[in-house]
């Protein structure tokens, strides 16, 4: 928050939000899951359109949806590239492995 309000005014659900995720620790959590919005173009149209990010773990693993085994393969292959510009987001916390389940959405 931008400071102290005095006793009945307003304040905004975003700054009470940030609040309650800074106090509970969180607010670098939220940032890592940020990855999943960013995925699409960190990787490109053509692996976005046989991908979906599912979830990111608190230490780090974005796990992520591929329609077929030959793309699964292929994007294990490059995955060191993929975190490369997944992690080019400053601020955030890095997202330190990338795995992949087999199926479609």
């Amino acid at each position: 928050m931008s400071g102290p309000k005095k006793k009945g005014q307003p304040v905004s659900i975003a700054d009470v939000m940030a609040q309650v995720l800074a106090q509970k620790g969180m607010t670098e959590r939220i940032a890592q899951v940020g990855a999943i919005d960013d995925w699409a173009d960190a990787v490109g149209a053509q692996i976005a359109s046989v991908t979906e990010p599912l979830s990111v773990t608190a230490d780090g693993v974005l796990w992520v949806r591929v329609t077929t085994a030959a793309w699964m393969n292929e994007l294990s292959l490059l995955a060191p590239t993929l975190l490369k510009r997944l992690n080019a987001v400053p601020g955030r916390s890095p997202v330190k492995q990338l795995r992949f389940r087999l199926g479609r959405s």
